[in-house]
């Protein structure tokens, strides 16, 4: 009995030991550092240090509201003048528009109706060759578009710049069509007349035309150089908004430090 007692005794006298060595511990970390291990809290800092040196997101990298509207208009007639120069150089090759379904001249739609008749009476041949000459005269002629397009481009002044710029994938390029259309068909016209010529396409449809009108007895007439001209500036533009889109949507198609630099801003929208 007094054994146990002994053993008991010295058990609580090293707990209370302990306790006291601990409450010295604590009383010199906390007099040394201010950290009060009977009461301890989590450590923000290092929290704090990770969020601060973590890298902005992409998307957040550029803040729409830092970009001028010069730097915005900039931006977005690079991106213009791009799809113009690139666009001109794939449709101005053979086959450049008669083999590329998105942009291929057919004929005019008053004047389908001979291509079923002629075709009907065996000169389906008759009907392709026109349909091949109007795209080899579009061809020709969009080669030397390119400096109207650029004019056009470059004088046109944005002033809705930013909505613009966050509208669809194709806003700046209907905004160019919408407001130069008719400048550029009365400057292009002359050229598509004259590669009409070059090719021969205007005596196929002449010929084309008077066999109709001889096989039907009646009498259809078309403009083809005004036609061939809004065909061709149309499908310049469809490639100018194809350019656009990639622009606006794939990184890796902006090529320069203002196309990163805006289009990156229209990411976060």
């Amino acid at each position: 009995m007094r054994k146990t007692f002994f053993l008991a005794a010295g058990l609580l006298f090293s707990v209370s030991a302990q306790s006291q060595i601990l409450d010295v511990i604590k009383s010199t970390v906390k007099n040394q550092t201010g950290i009060d291990l009977s009461n301890p809290k989590k450590n923000t800092t290092s929290t704090s240090t990770t969020s601060a040196s973590t890298p902005p997101s992409a998307s957040s990298s550029v803040n729409l509201n830092n970009l001028t509207s010069t730097q915005i208009s900039s931006g977005l007639k690079e991106a213009l003048n791009l799809g113009v120069t690139e666009g001109v150089k794939k449709l101005g090759v053979t086959d450049g528009f008669l083999k590329n379904e998105a942009v291929k001249i057919l004929m005019p739609e008053k004047l389908r109706i001979i291509d079923t008749k002629l075709r009907a009476f065996g000169l389906g041949s008759l009907a392709d060759q026109g349909i091949k000459l109007i795209n080899r005269a579009a061809e020709d002629a969009v080669t030397e578009s390119a400096p109207i397009f650029t004019k056009a481009i470059t004088s046109m002044t944005i002033t809705d710049a930013k909505n613009i710029l966050l509208g669809g994938d194709n806003a700046a390029t209907n905004y160019l069509q919408t407001k130069t259309q008719s400048q550029l068909f009365t400057a292009f016209q002359p050229k598509v007349k004259a590669s009409l010529g070059k090719v021969g396409a205007d005596k196929v449809w002449t010929n084309l035309i008077s066999k109709y009108n001889t096989l039907t007895g009646q009498a259809v007439s078309t403009d083809l150089n005004e036609y061939v001209t809004n065909e061709t500036i149309n499908g310049v533009f469809k490639m100018v908004a194809e350019k656009e889109s990639g622009i606006r949507n794939n990184s890796v198609m902006r090529t320069t430090s203002i196309l990163q630099k805006v289009f990156g801003a229209q990411d976060g929208k």
